[in-house]
């Protein structure tokens, strides 16, 4: 008579899939590779999580909700908006070099196949929304008066996006920390400029 099977850990499972995801990116991950790293039958990962895709999506989920969620606890806290961008940017890197792998929503699936090309535009819409959440910051410090109204809040939140994005890529290329926050100390100092006053579009080239 067969014995029964392990008890099974679906938060300790989700957990593990995240961490490979993370290192491995969603493509570079196999079922078998999951099987091993989870501990379990790849008959009981589809039976609790879906599907590949579905584990996935759910990683992701968990990744944002937990060390991933780090921009959203900035940006809506009750500090101003200098100092929130600089807990987004430091906390990103403290996350971000904890064993070289970046952030998990910008490097686990940046090129993908066709076949896997909805993961992709998925993962690109969360990127957007996290540029979205800054600039949304961004406009209530104009609102308030924070920061001044010849401010480009848009520009102005595409520019820490893509900061926080390029962190996480340096980070994976082992660049190591005080680098990085080397780049913060020197992006803070364009953003003190920047809202003392206005930049000249005219005199860009």
């Amino acid at each position: 008579m067969a014995g029964r099977p392990r008890e099974f850990d679906r938060g300790l499972a989700l957990e593990r899939a995240r961490d490979l995801f993370w290192t491995r990116g969603y493509e570079g991950t196999s079922m078998a590779d999951l099987v091993n790293a989870l501990g379990i039958a790849s008959a009981r990962i589809y039976a609790a999580f879906g599907s590949k895709e579905a584990l996935f999506r759910e990683a992701i989920e968990h990744y944002e909700s937990e060390e991933g969620g780090f921009a959203e606890r900035a940006l809506s806290g009750a500090k101003g908006i200098r100092s929130a961008l600089e807990e987004m940017f430091r906390e990103a890197i403290a996350l971000y070099t904890k064993g070289a792998k970046g952030c998990m929503v910008v490097s686990s699936a940046t090129n993908c196949a066709q076949e896997n090309e909805a993961v992709g535009v998925w993962l690109a819409q969360h990127r957007k929304a996290r540029t979205q959440s800054i600039i949304d910051r961004l406009s209530k410090a104009k609102r308030s008066g924070e920061i001044p109204k010849h401010v480009d809040e848009v520009a102005a939140g595409d520019c820490c996006a893509t900061l926080l994005h390029g962190l996480s890529v340096q980070a994976r290329d082992g660049v190591k920390p005080q680098r990085l926050h080397a780049m913060v100390d020197s992006f803070l100092t364009a953003f003190d400029t920047m809202i003392e006053r206005p930049f000249d579009k005219e005199q860009r080239f």
